[in-house]
């Protein structure tokens, strides 16, 4: 799978970087406490879909829920990146999904384990149509929201952030070395829920199209 941008450039996707409890009322529906830096976690490039194609619930869960988040697709690598410049290597942004199976991560939580399992099966990162960074006038003033089955499930806004697009590329940077391709996954607004075989999701964000999938059942 490649990743094109709206200039025809084409990037090979690469860490998929993911931001946890990024807006206080999602925090507070997991009842979990606000974090004092960004929480990470990663995504296998094989988690990674596109608008039209399927989700799979995975026969290990019963319990998979939707997250509706920004993404950031970086154009420009770099290490330790100055937040005052991190916009500047964001080549395009999208509306995904960071599906996550509920029931194994609530598991791997009193278990004091990684989330990698609950957030990494094959699907569970769809991604939209990217759209050129240079059309987002300010990233921190998105709307976003999901549907299931056109029942709107989750609404809310960038601003609502606890650490901005840019805060997030300095500080994932600081860790990582960023490369052309990495998708940042922002964290998602309060409204999670539940999807079953069948759903149909859309989710949609105000800097351009949005996205749409399906659900199914994974088959041995």
């Amino acid at each position: 799978m490649k990743l094109t941008l709206p200039n025809g450039r084409q990037l090979a996707p690469g860490k998929l970087l993911c931001i946890g409890r990024n807006y206080a009322k999602h925090a507070a529906e997991m009842k979990s406490d606000v974090p004092e830096q960004p929480m990470v976690f990663l995504k296998p490039s094989t988690a990674l879909i596109r608008t039209g194609e399927a989700v799979r619930i995975p026969q290990a869960s019963s319990e998979v829920h939707h997250e509706v988040e920004l993404v950031a697709v970086i154009g420009a690598g770099g290490k330790h990146i100055a937040a005052e410049d991190a916009l500047n290597h964001v080549a395009g942004y999208a509306v995904g999904l960071d599906m996550t199976a509920r029931d194994i991560q609530a598991g791997a939580k009193a278990r004091r384990h990684p989330w990698s399992v609950a957030k990494g099966f094959d699907t569970f990162a769809p991604l939209g149509p990217i759209v050129p960074a240079s059309e987002v006038a300010d990233p921190q003033q998105l709307t976003l929201g999901v549907s299931v089955n056109s029942e709107t499930r989750q609404q809310g806004s960038t601003e609502h952030m606890i650490f901005s697009v840019a805060e997030l590329i300095a500080y994932c940077s600081s860790v990582f070395t960023l490369e052309p391709g990495d998708l940042l996954y922002t964290g998602t607004p309060e409204g999670v829920g539940p999807v079953k075989a069948g759903d149909v999701l859309e989710a949609t964000f105000s800097a351009g199209p949005g996205l749409s999938v399906r659900v199914e059942k994974e088959e041995r």
